[in-house]
């Protein structure tokens, strides 16, 4: 789950992490009133789960009230098109207008799940106010990465370690482990998967602060969490994620062409994979579980079909715990009710395949029925050639 930066910055103060004099303005009145309480030159940031604001023209510094009210009337409603939105772009719907800040020098600073390695990292760079993954490709040996043990936790020397590798002077190293510090309590207490500071800035009258915030959180965690909770904003996520949520589903939307329905995360994976060897690219991961019932069959058919990228649908079923047949009842009365019209490819495969397979032939409907995965692979990709 990803939240907005205002929210985030919202968190960074309840966590005593220092950040600019900031308010969330939904309006341009809101962001002029804004700018006035500051009463210093403000920044004007429009607020989506997206990287790349400033370059898509979504950040503006405004020295003046009026020209806050100006800059905040442009952002909001405006369609944001950055490198992270694809080319369909955001509606801006909110605004934080900010403090604007002399800086002086600009760090990174984050937290992050290591799955690898099976514990949470922290990592700095004095390569702020750029985006972290360049930095690891081009300049690798600027990143400092600490790995913490999961039973022992960060310790100060940890922290006032990095600030060192920062290079900071004397007078700020406190002040820098102690944030690093707190980021990672932050990063902990809420359950997050990613935290980060980019840039960490330091002002030229010596303040030390978050100009930027984010912070994504495990989704399995959240309802732990009240307060994190409720800082779930719909709009910004994928309708057919939310809809699959909702019925039980696991579906995440992807690029390719080529619908997977597989009951099994690791099925899917494997699914996805293959259907990449021959040629193809995955549309989405969908996982109807273990109790694939035509109802949740239905379901995910619907699912599928909102994506307009679809231009064929595999169907890869084990039958363990759910029998074929009626995952095969399931598709082909999904098949009529939605009237679907692209070419449809079915591996079923264990308990009642058999059967499973005359009930499609026998269906009157038009299913490439595949005794294998790799050729259901290669029939699904052959299938979206032919569509183009």
């Amino acid at each position: 789950m990803k939240i907005h930066e205002y929210q985030a910055k919202e968190l960074f103060r309840a966590w005593n992490i220092p950040v600019p004099d900031g308010v969330r303005a939904d309006t341009p009145e809101q962001a002029e009133k804004a700018a006035r309480d500051i009463g210093r030159p403000v920044v004007v940031k429009a607020q989506i789960h997206a990287g790349g604001r400033g370059k898509g023209g979504g950040i503006k510094l405004a020295p003046t009230p009026e020209d806050a009210r100006k800059h905040a009337q442009n952002i909001i409603g405006m369609n944001l098109v950055t490198h992270q939105t694809g080319p369909e772009g955001r509606t801006v719907k909110t605004v934080l207008v900010e403090e604007a800040l002399d800086i002086a020098h600009e760090f990174y600073a984050g937290m992050a799940v290591d799955r690898k390695n099976a514990c949470v990292s922290a990592i700095v760079s004095t390569e702020g106010g750029v985006e972290i993954e360049a930095v690891a490709e081009k300049t690798p040996e600027l990143i400092h990465t600490l790995r913490i043990d999961p039973s022992a936790g960060m310790q100060p020397y940890m922290a006032r370690s990095l600030a060192f590798r920062l290079g900071m002077e004397k007078k700020m190293v406190s002040a820098c482990t102690g944030l690093i510090m707190n980021l990672y309590r932050l990063f902990r207490e809420t359950d997050a998967s990613l935290a980060e500071i980019n840039p960490l800035a330091v002002t030229k009258d010596g303040r030390f602060l978050a100009a930027d915030a984010k912070i994504n959180f495990d989704d399995n965690a959240v309802p732990r969490h009240k307060q994190i909770a409720g800082l779930r904003d719909l709009s910004e996520e994928e309708p057919a994620e939310i809809e699959a949520a909702a019925q039980h589903l696991s579906y995440v939307k992807l690029d390719g062409t080529v619908g997977c329905m597989v009951n099994g995360a690791g099925l899917a994976m494997a699914t996805m994979d293959i259907i990449k060897l021959h040629g193809g690219m995955p549309a989405n991961f969908l996982d109807v579980g273990g109790g694939a019932s035509p109802e949740r069959v239905e379901h995910a058919f619907r699912i599928l079909m909102s994506d307009a990228n679809v231009k064929a649908v595999l169907i890869n079923i084990f039958g363990g715990i759910v029998r074929c047949d009626r995952v095969a009842n399931g598709v082909v009365s999904a098949a009529k009710k939605l009237n679907i019209n692209v070419p449809i490819v079915v591996r079923l495969a264990g308990t009642n395949s058999e059967l499973a397979g005359r009930i499609l032939e026998d269906s009157g409907l038009t299913f490439q029925v595949a005794s294998n995965l790799r050729e259901a692979a290669d029939m699904a990709v052959a299938a979206v050639r032919s569509v183009k």
